[in-house]
């Protein structure tokens, strides 16, 4: 059966002929030894035919239909044109090689040529794209690589356009800063309370919340020199006169070892760092709700906007996320419990990122799975009405 080969460039259409394959090996490992030797590589593979894009315009429109696995008006008459014509009734005895398996079905689907999209097709692919420019007369040096650069930029431009009104981006990258800030604070957290214990080990008993441990450390320093008269700031800090005294009490009586003013002063500065990053927190948790009131308020308004956020987050869209059946919705976020599940025939998960909704963790053992089914179910109803209700 004979083989072609439709490579999509910056600058057009190309169909190669891939006959004698023979020669190089139907294995994949002998075509990429092979297809770095253009003499021989080019005595396999032939330029059959080559229809240039007419314009840049026509070239984004072009790379944007097989982005998406859409075969365009050009596509199909630059095939029905180039391939060998078939009699009604018959199957073609040949079949085209392309990269994208989407195309490949549309391309069967609407004019019924079979196509293939394998390791093999793909190594073939690489050879015909690394000799490109020797295929095609009348290139001239440079002019392929600035219709690349040229697409490149204008495909970029036009889905950085696309997405203007996404805002649902900035939830993104807000809850993914805010995991990451809760893991850098509690480590940074652990790491004064452990330096400062050298100091003055009695404080971790008294003080337990991180924040207010670092601005007790930063504001105390040297326990030597606490008195009496920072009793009223250790008050204003603590909010509690009695553990402020047990503060004081302690440090008198305290079996930490002594550190030099340089020591403390590190100290001090890293306690402000913590505190800086636990203020940034706050406030990015702040502008998180806000967002999600703009953006989702109604599933905000249904699980949380932290939960809504991260389920936003791990469909990649809110559009995304609409178009999610519930009971995928239910259990987004355990796909591992689940693929491991149906190896190995267990029970599959009742619940993923959901389970951190505070209906769930009201409900009773024997009733999560019912309440994350009937959660996942009103979840989805509102990611709908927030993503399509104003278009």
């Amino acid at each position: 059966m004979a083989m072609y080969v439709l490579y999509e460039s910056a600058s057009g259409y190309g169909l190669f002929e891939a006959h004698g394959v023979d020669e190089i090996g139907q294995n994949t490992e002998a075509v990429r030894n092979s297809v770095t030797d253009l003499n021989r590589f080019g005595k396999v593979v032939k330029l059959h035919a080559f229809n240039p894009f007419e314009s840049a315009l026509d070239a984004l429109n072009q790379c944007n239909a097989v982005s998406e696995g859409q075969m365009t008006d050009e596509l199909r008459n630059f095939l029905d044109v180039s391939l060998p014509k078939v009699k009604e009734g018959k199957k073609p005895n040949y079949s085209v090689g392309v990269a994208e398996p989407k195309l490949g079905s549309h391309i069967y689907e609407v004019t019924k040529i079979p196509c293939q999209s394998n390791e093999f097709v793909l190594e073939l692919l690489r050879g015909v794209r690394l000799h490109f420019d020797r295929f095609i007369e009348n290139l001239k040096p440079g002019d392929l690589e600035k219709a690349q650069l040229g697409l490149g930029h204008s495909y970029s431009r036009a889905k950085v356009k696309f997405n203007v009104n996404r805002v649902d981006n900035m939830v993104i990258q807000a809850i993914f800063l805010l995991d990451t800030l809760d893991k850098d604070v509690n480590s940074f957290s652990m790491r004064v309370r452990e330096w400062y214990s050298w100091h003055f080990p009695e404080l971790v008993k008294i003080v337990n919340d991180n924040y207010l441990y670092a601005k007790v450390a930063k504001y105390v320093e040297n326990k030597s020199e606490l008195s009496e008269d920072k009793l009223e700031g250790l008050t204003d800090i603590l909010g509690d006169e009695d553990k402020a005294k047990e503060v004081v009490e302690a440090a008198k009586a305290s079996m930490g070892q002594d550190l030099s003013p340089l020591d403390l002063l590190n100290v001090k500065q890293f306690a402000q760092r913590v505190m800086d990053l636990a203020e940034y927190r706050k406030k990015l948790y702040d502008y998180l709700v806000a967002k999600m009131s703009d953006i989702a308020p109604n599933l905000a308004a249904l699980i949380g906007e932290v939960v809504g956020a991260r389920l936003i987050s791990h469909a990649g869209s809110l559009t995304n996320l609409a178009k999610c059946p519930s009971s995928t919705l239910q259990i987004l976020g355990a796909e591992k419990a689940l693929f491991r599940a149906l190896k190995t025939r267990g029970n599959t998960p009742k619940y993923g990122l959901i389970f951190h909704s505070s209906f769930i963790g009201r409900a009773s053992a024997r009733n999560k799975g019912r309440m994350a089914r009937y959660l996942a179910n009103k979840c989805s109803i509102a990611s709908r009405i927030d993503c399509f209700l104003g278009k």
